[in-house]
């Protein structure tokens, strides 16, 4: 099994690109890990509305827009960090579709 992250990879970090350049950001592989926390700690707060263990409305899209926030960001982390991520699911993840088979 194969998966097309790199393209999304991609288009993510052309993404990224237009944003710090108009926002003045230094990017590096620090600041983007820093970043994935951020954004995770906005997925848990969000989720912790939908579950009713926090105050604020609930909101199942902005549930999701957190959660592709932490992907984007992972994603970013990845290319700075120099991880293929691909190859890392294929490795850690989808081999065992295959040994399943």
């Amino acid at each position: 099994m194969s998966l097309d992250l790199k393209a999304l990879q991609d288009d993510v970090l052309r993404i990224s690109d237009i944003y710090a350049r108009e926002h003045g950001i230094e990017r590096s592989a620090d600041w983007a890990l820093l970043k994935v926390q951020e954004e995770l700690g906005e997925l848990t707060a969000e989720h912790l509305r939908m579950s009713g263990r926090a105050r604020g409305a609930a909101d199942a899209g902005k549930l999701g827009d957190e959660a592709a926030d932490v992907l984007g960001m992972l994603l970013i982390y990845c290319d700075a960090a120099g991880i293929d991520i691909e190859a890392a699911m294929q490795r850690k993840w989808l081999h065992w579709l295959e040994v399943k088979a």
